[in-house]
């Protein structure tokens, strides 16, 4: 698990691999064992989530998604009205920290057989990952696009830095730069994508942070690299298919990756 921070790597690299954070929808609903099923399903529906986190002891949780209503309620003649979320809620709640790549949900949806998991942060709820969301996960672009970058502190933004976009998708992008950039700092990133003469400035997050060594032809370390991994923040549906259409035709053709 890649824990968020400054880290060494064992060898040098540009590239940031897709994570856990930037696929997953954000915020968990946590309700008690005896909320009726009526009213879970109320919940679903406004807080528009796949599923209900249920916590009916200090020590036993579970999950309610809608699929559980209609198989174990609707499906069963059951009045929800009369009925508990604990008594529908799926065990055991399989969880998977917001840092970690996509590739290893991957693994523990298959190892589990679930089809959706908890995302936690250092432990504690903060997201959902489906099975839908990792098909749907977007590839990047690896590139080397010219950028500039301005953090933002809610009162207005801060100097502008010249960075370089490294990796481009419509959700995020991986970038090198030479200032330090902590976790949780809110940025607008400003590119141009060549050939479409289209210019952005998105605003986003920094997901986490690398330092990655500059080596000589000896092995000897030069300098360093520093990259950070920014989430967009939601885009116009304009600026996001844009973003989405280059990417998809600056990636690698097939042919060009055997």
């Amino acid at each position: 698990m890649t824990k968020a921070g400054y880290m060494l790597r064992d060898k040098p690299s540009h590239y940031s691999t897709a994570m856990v954070a930037h696929m997953m929808t954000p915020g968990v609903v946590q309700v008690p064992g005896d909320v009726s099923v009526s009213e879970a399903a109320l919940l679903l529906d406004r807080e528009r989530i796949p599923c209900l986190l249920v916590k009916d002891s200090d020590t036993t949780f579970g999950i309610m998604t809608s699929g559980d209503i209609v198989k174990k309620v609707v499906a069963q003649g059951l009045e929800p009205h009369d009925v508990e979320v604990r008594a529908i809620m799926s065990k055991p709640v399989h969880s998977i920290e917001c840092d970690q790549i996509l590739d290893d949900a991957t693994s523990v949806m298959a190892s589990t057989g679930a089809s959706l998991l908890i995302v936690t942060k250092q432990g504690q709820p903060v997201g959902i990952l489906t099975a839908r969301d990792l098909a749907l996960a977007p590839k990047r672009c690896e590139t080397c696009l010219p950028a500039t970058l301005r953090v933002t502190n809610g009162e207005g933004e801060g100097a502008k830095h010249v960075a370089t976009i490294r990796q481009l998708s419509h959700v995020g992008a991986f970038i090198e730069s030479r200032t330090l950039l902590l976790p949780g700092t809110t940025v607008v990133l400003s590119f141009i994508l060549p050939g479409a003469d289209l210019s952005f400035s998105v605003r986003g997050t920094i997901l986490n942070s690398t330092y990655e060594p500059e080596l000589s032809e000896d092995g000897e370390v030069m300098g360093s690299n520093p990259g950070v991994d920014i989430q967009f923040a939601p885009l116009p549906s304009s600026d996001e298919s844009k973003i989405r259409a280059w990417v998809l035709q600056n990636l690698p053709r097939t042919s060009e990756l055997s």
